[in-house]
């Protein structure tokens, strides 16, 4: 008697779809002429009732034995790093898992992951052809997202990029049904709309802010309809004018850079000459503040000694006289080189001798 079972020695199935596979084929050997020993039936002879069970009764162990690997493969699931799972009981939303292995009851609950670290960005007036270090892009096609109309009623295209993560799994699944061309939308009519307030040459000058603006708005508007994602990034990439008006824009960006060449060299001027005119002002006026001061107090001082020698005076005139007389010639004589003496009396000059020469 051979033991081996009647669909013989194979390799485990590893998918539900294996044991599908597995099991039709058991089902056509259970139902095949030949008989446990391997022999063909006699001719006239019907099948065997015992084998016939027995191949009804492997049929359904090995049914039931898919159903409970079934069941089993699907109670068991795997959460990865950067993602949440929701779980979801008879349809309605029950928990939020985090990354790990993780059971839900078959059959009765079913779980959806949700990437909540990934980066998704769309792209407005481009698209990237191929990412990577040394990115291509196009702009071909995209004028109907591109061209705005400025409050100063002048047409102007603009590139854009929006980058945003998924802050709230539960409502990226059930709130809105294409979150994607939600941002879109929305983005779009954001960007036109505060485009659509501003002049012409703000919206060129003042991309930065434009774009903060943008950022802002559009998170409100996303949050309003809870659609569970945070916007890390609105960028302004291109603002140029349409292809029409380029040569006279250039132009005018030409004079004006002229404009402001100009003036940054008359400031330049302006900032040597002034400051260097005004020290030397000041200077002046400090020094005729000095030289004032000086003056007066030099009269003060010779009034002073004037007073001082006029009471000496009034003492004794013939001293005092004398005196004066002595300290001027003290402080003459050493100057002079001749001295001549002039007497009335004497009929000729008399040299007196060079003392103090050679």
């Amino acid at each position: 008697m051979n033991d081996q079972s009647p669909w013989g020695k194979k390799k485990k199935p590893g998918t539900p779809e294996d044991f599908l596979a597995v099991l039709i084929q058991k089902i056509r050997d259970a139902f095949s002429e030949e008989n446990n020993e391997g022999r063909p039936s006699q001719k006239g002879e019907g099948p065997d009732p015992g084998s016939f069970l027995a191949g009804i009764g492997k049929v359904v162990l090995v049914v039931l034995a898919i159903i409970c690997f079934q069941i089993i493969y699907s109670s068991f699931y795997t959460i990865e790093p950067g993602e949440q799972g929701i779980v979801l009981r008879f349809g309605e939303y029950h928990r939020t898992t985090e990354p790990g292995l993780h059971f839900k009851m078959p059959y009765v609950e079913h779980m959806a992951k949700v990437d909540v670290k990934t980066v998704r960005k769309e792209e407005f007036g481009f698209r990237t052809r191929t990412p990577g270090l040394n990115s291509t892009f196009s702009k071909e096609g995209f004028d109907r997202e591109s061209l705005m109309l400025t409050g100063d009623k002048n047409v102007i295209d603009v590139a854009w990029i929006v980058q945003y993560t998924v802050s709230d799994p539960v409502r990226f699944l059930f709130k809105v049904r294409n979150v994607s061309q939600a941002v879109r939308d929305n983005s779009e009519t954001v960007i036109r709309r505060i485009v659509g307030n501003m002049d012409f040459d703000y919206v060129l000058g003042n991309r930065s802010v434009l774009a903060g603006m943008a950022k802002q708005e559009l998170q409100q508007d996303l949050d309003k309809l809870e659609s569970g994602v945070h916007i890390g990034t609105l960028q302004l990439l291109d603002i140029t004018p349409t292809d029409a008006v380029k040569p006279a824009f250039n132009e005018v960006n030409e004079a004006d850079q002229d404009m402001k060449r100009l003036v940054n060299e008359a400031e330049e001027t302006y900032n040597k000459v002034i400051p260097k005119a005004r020290g030397s002002a000041k200077q002046i006026i400090e020094e005729a503040h000095g030289y004032a001061v000086q003056r007066i107090n030099n009269a003060k001082g010779e009034t002073a000694r004037f007073n001082a020698i006029v009471a000496e005076y009034l003492k004794a005139k013939e001293v005092t006289r004398s005196r004066m007389y002595l300290e001027t010639m003290q402080d003459v004589l050493p100057k002079v080189k001749q001295i001549y003496v002039m007497d009335n009396k004497e009929q000729s000059v008399l040299p007196l001798l060079n003392l103090t020469g050679k």
